[in-house]
């Protein structure tokens, strides 16, 4: 059975973080969803996702192929529901399709909005991504699922004695390194990937995932629920926050309530709000709409989408969106929309070239043994650009 993740309008909805990725690839808890439904049905899988990404994130289709939305996080009731299906069946929560088990030959002419006959209603309530701040709000239910399902019937490797450890809720993978450093599980789970550090005098407490090869630099202190991907080194302080991976937010600052792409990196002492002077419900910019959208939340720091970056004492105001590539730095607080390919701050913006841009992803690809900033991922990058060219009437 060939697994595909296919994007709906969530796509357009959970921009910027989608415009360089399938939504299916997003890191929510631990693991990618993708990564997620990979492990419940124990097989590989692939993406239908947008034209210009496909170089990037293949599909493969089988003789038998199970469709599933990239928004829909999985959980044992829907993954029971999900293996029952038979060929031509699908399953629904209300108008959102959430998986189908197509043929080969209709699989070839599936589309997300076309409508099928034999279609069985679902009556759980899994976790759905409509919008950015969904990701840290529903980032501490995640993480408790994916320790889970990761750490069942197996046993913690052995840390440091120098460590306190509170609670039992504790997991390191072989090669996790750990120094005088405390961790608190009574809140939540504490998952240390293999070959991670968290460097001497590090507070922490859960729900916390460490991801394969990232560091927490000394001196931190990290509060439930965060993730930090993959590739990325984090210090100061940090507050219900994901980052995705191959990042680096390494100095004293505070990042709180907020997402933080791939190939960020934030500046010595930059901080963000996340809680309005007079605790307001906060508003963040919509790709769909063009305008700014109630998130219905008190508590709503940064977005920041890949490769965008900012420079030391950058100030973000309470709900702000950073697009793809943006560079911020200066005195002052930039605007609530930063655009993508976008080079300034509170002083005024000018376009980010895209020779620019690539002339720095290169360095900072170079610096990571295991990618290469290829054709696809220029080419990804080049539409971003040409995608956005409305928003940057500076």
């Amino acid at each position: 059975m060939a697994i595909i993740l296919f994007d709906d309008n969530a796509h357009q909805t959970l921009l910027p973080l989608t415009f360089t990725r399938p939504v299916a690839d997003l890191r929510i808890g631990i693991l990618t969803i993708a990564e997620k439904w990979g492990k419940y049905l124990k097989t590989d899988f692939s993406y239908h996702t947008q034209p210009y990404l496909s170089n990037k994130f293949h599909i493969k289709v089988g003789a038998d192929n199970l469709f599933i939305n990239g928004s829909v996080c999985p959980d044992e009731q829907l993954l029971e529901a999900v293996e029952k299906l038979k060929t031509g069946e699908a399953l629904k929560k209300g108008d959102k399709l959430i998986a189908i088990n197509l043929s080969e030959a209709d699989a070839s002419s599936f589309e997300p909005g076309t409508k099928y006959d034999d279609v069985t209603s679902y009556e759980g309530s899994p976790i759905v991504l409509t919008y950015p701040e969904d990701i840290f709000k529903h980032n501490d239910t995640e993480l408790q699922k994916d320790y889970q399902l990761l750490t069942k019937g197996r046993q913690s490797a052995t840390i440091s004695n120098t460590n306190v450890i509170i609670g039992n809720d504790f997991f390191a993978e072989e090669g996790a390194i750990a120094d005088c450093s405390t961790f608190n599980t009574t809140r939540g789970p504490i998952y240390l990937a293999a070959d991670t550090e968290v460097w001497e005098g590090c507070h922490i407490r859960g729900g916390f995932a460490l991801c394969d090869h990232s560091q927490v630099k000394m001196g931190a202190k990290i509060y439930g629920a965060t993730t930090v991907g993959p590739y990325s080194r984090v210090g100061g302080e940090i507050n219900n926050a994901v980052i995705w991976g191959y990042s680096s937010k390494g100095h004293e600052g505070y990042l709180g309530n907020s997402v933080m792409g791939e190939w960020c990196n934030i500046g010595a002492d930059t901080n963000n709000s996340n809680l309005k002077n007079n605790y307001a419900e906060v508003k963040l910019w919509d790709y769909t709409t063009q305008r700014f959208r109630r998130t219905g939340m008190q508590f709503c720091g940064l977005i920041m989408a890949d490769h965008a970056k900012c420079a030391i004492n950058t100030m973000f105001n309470t709900g702000t969106v950073v697009g793809v590539s943006a560079n911020v730095f200066g005195a002052g607080f930039p605007r609530n929309f930063v655009p993508d390919f976008s080079w300034g701050g509170a002083q005024g913006f000018e376009v980010y070239t895209l020779k620019k841009m690539y002339e720095t992803t290169e360095k900072v690809f170079e610096r990571r043994d295991n990618r290469v900033f290829n054709d696809a991922e220029r080419e990804i990058l080049k539409t971003v650009f040409e995608l956005t060219e409305e928003y940057r009437r500076f």
